[in-house]
């Protein structure tokens, strides 16, 4: 028989509906080697924070000791045992539990953190890309702060205003490439894991995290919104691009339906990392009700080496700020450069002092991938404060 576990499952469509939150296919139960159910209602909610429904088998079987396997098979058990495990008041479900509430940082740690004076190293680069306007409505924005050390802090605050962590991280000013040195400290950590660590928030403290930007959904309720990996993808992408609303996932592995379900019906479109196209696909598909489609600009225009640099869409916009200066002393964008063999020499001056005050973009033959039509059903993930470091 051996000992009871948890349900494998190939995608969510393949869970049950909990006994306590009457939520569907979020229920996995515990089973014995052969599959079948230890008991009623014996299993795990996957809400662990809204719903926190958990009956183990050894709960069950506290509950229903003649339940409990012996030396001979349960399963054949006396017909009265059979019949006493089959009657409905065999079984009472745990009254519901009150949703548990949410932990949050205090909002004078952001207000506190964020500076226009005080620069992190990650802005100091934004000042050598960007317009200060633009930076400086950048900084207001996402609400990025500063610790004393340079570091950036990528706050998440959530569409009703609430911080529920923020992620501190070191770049290089000069390059904007992130600082991964395990020997240099303080290069990566969590607001909420040193506050707590200094007492500033009890240790039941627990992280539930939500998309970085998503405070500013009910600010621009018309804007099409654009995902990104990255948090620093995301701040560089809203200068250059500023059409679209850039949210960040902070990593493939927060791609799931809790953390989606504030978007609604909003218009997305997806702008996965040149390595990340597929496993986005995939992701995005099982979460139903989503308005997204997914570009496929890098891996139509990246080369070898940026599939082995790993480069996202910030990289890709950043070549025509960062393209060394020509022959002619003079830096040309991309978008120049793609269209300067159309047009006569003597307006070409006229037609590039265009495209930089229009701050126009060349993307190349730009396909959208419908990813409920695309790509498969994927399983259960796991989430996680840390994650993938993104760059």
């Amino acid at each position: 028989m051996g000992a009871p576990h948890l349900e494998r499952y190939k995608s969510v469509r393949d869970r049950y509906t909990c006994p306590n939150c009457g939520k569907m296919h979020c229920f996995t139960r515990y089973v014995w080697d052969d599959g079948t159910p230890v008991g009623p209602g014996v299993g795990i909610c996957d809400h662990k924070t809204h719903c926190g429904y958990h009956l183990s088998p050894r709960e069950y079987f506290k509950q229903h000791p003649e339940m409990r396997p012996g030396q001979e098979d349960w399963r054949e058990a006396p017909d009265w045992l059979k019949k006493k495990s089959e009657t409905p008041t065999s079984y009472q479900a745990p009254a519901p539990q009150p949703p548990r509430p949410l932990c949050v940082i205090p909002p004078d740690i952001v207000t506190r953190s964020v500076s226009f004076r005080r620069k992190s190293d990650f802005i100091r680069f934004l000042d050598t890309i960007l317009d200060p306007v633009i930076v400086e409505g950048l900084i207001d924005d996402y609400r990025l702060g500063v610790t004393k050390s340079g570091a950036v802090i990528f706050f998440q605050i959530d569409a009703e205003g609430r911080c529920r962590t923020g992620k501190m991280m070191m770049y290089d000013p000069e390059t904007g490439h992130r600082i991964k040195d395990e020997a240099k400290p303080g290069r990566i950590n969590w607001v909420h894991a040193v506050m707590k660590k200094v007492g500033m928030l009890p240790e039941e403290w627990e992280l539930t995290q939500c998309l970085f930007g998503e405070h500013l959904l009910p600010m621009y309720p018309d804007k099409p919104v654009a995902l990104v990996e990255s948090e620093k993808t995301a701040v560089i992408c809203a200068g250059l691009l500023p059409k679209f609303l850039w949210l960040a996932t902070g990593g493939k592995q927060q791609i799931n339906q809790e953390k989606f379900a504030v978007l609604g019906k909003r218009k997305i479109t997806a702008f996965p990392d040149v390595d990340g196209f597929a496993e986005w696909q995939t992701k995005l598909s099982a979460i139903p009700g989503l308005n997204v489609t997914i570009a496929d600009v890098l891996q139509k225009e990246a080369t070898p080496q940026d599939f082995k640099d790993h480069i996202d869409i910030a990289d890709w916009l950043l070549r025509d700020r960062l393209r060394p200066k020509g022959a002619d002393g003079r830096r040309h964008s991309r978008t120049f450069l793609e269209i300067q063999k159309y047009i006569s020499p003597e307006v070409a001056d006229e037609v590039e002092a265009l495209i930089d005050d229009l701050g126009l973009e060349f993307f190349g033959k730009v396909e959208m991938v419908d990813v409920e039509e695309e790509a498969p059903d994927v399983g259960k993930g796991e989430d996680s404060a840390g994650g993938r470091e993104n760059s």
